[in-house]
């Protein structure tokens, strides 16, 4: 389990303990890929993981509130996001291919935008809303070719949309009625990990659904890797 606050975290892997499960908690901030690469490194030196779930996110941001960096200088939602799933995603790769079957579960969002390449950080026009969605986009585009990467490696990967707005801080700090559980999300998820269905799919809640079409255009799949190489690189 992950957060970025050591007591929230602690507090979760109490919670799971005293429900007769098992636990383990790792604390680090994902709007730093230093600490992506770090947490990375903690999971993966377990030797056992089997399923990873790419969950966390920032939402819209509070009505009216501007644009925010990460702690590398990139578009915080871009960065924790999408960018954080693919340095933590490819840190733990070998560790997933040595204990195929496996499973990688990036949870995305039925909102979606294309990607404005000549305006990747957002700094002429910021938007909070677009900026998740275009995350999302690049999350999806990413999973299918990853998915297409890893075929007959015993690694599933697949994006998922949990549940629509559901009851989570995110929502509530951009002043939006939630519309779902948490417990829904959760049971969407865990579908995919108990119940694997194949590899390179978009799933809206337990229903196999299709993402934003620039996600499979191929094109775009190389500019995004293109971007998203030389954002990593240039990233200590």
């Amino acid at each position: 389990m992950h957060g970025r606050n050591e007591a929230s975290v602690n507090a979760g892997v109490a919670a799971v303990r005293a429900a007769g499960g098992q636990a383990f908690g790792f604390v680090a901030d994902l709007s730093s890929l230093a600490e992506c690469r770090r947490l990375a490194a903690e999971v993966a030196a377990r030797g056992d993981l089997t399923a990873l779930v790419n969950n966390a996110g920032v939402g819209f941001g509070r009505p009216g509130s501007g644009r925010e960096l990460s702690r590398d200088g990139f578009e915080l939602r871009w960065a924790v996001n999408y960018l954080a799933p693919v340095v933590i995603t490819h840190g733990l790769l070998d560790t997933l291919r040595a204990n195929a079957p496996a499973d990688i579960v990036n949870v995305g969002s039925a909102g979606q935008v294309p990607i404005d390449f000549d305006d990747l950080q957002l700094e002429r026009h910021y938007d909070g809303t677009v900026a998740y969605r275009r995350a999302k986009l690049a999350l999806a585009a990413w999973t299918f070719q990853l998915a297409e990467e890893l075929h007959d490696s015993g690694v599933r990967v697949n994006c998922l949309h949990p549940a629509s707005l559901m009851d989570t801080a995110m929502v509530n700090e951009a002043g939006v009625t939630s519309v779902s559980t948490v417990d829904e999300g959760g049971a969407a998820t865990l579908r995919l990990i108990m119940s694997p269905s194949g590899t390179g799919k978009f799933y809206n809640g337990a229903r196999e659904a299709k993402a934003h079409p620039d996600a499979y255009d191929r094109s775009i799949r190389e500019r995004l890797a293109e971007v998203t190489a030389e954002a990593v690189r240039l990233t200590p």
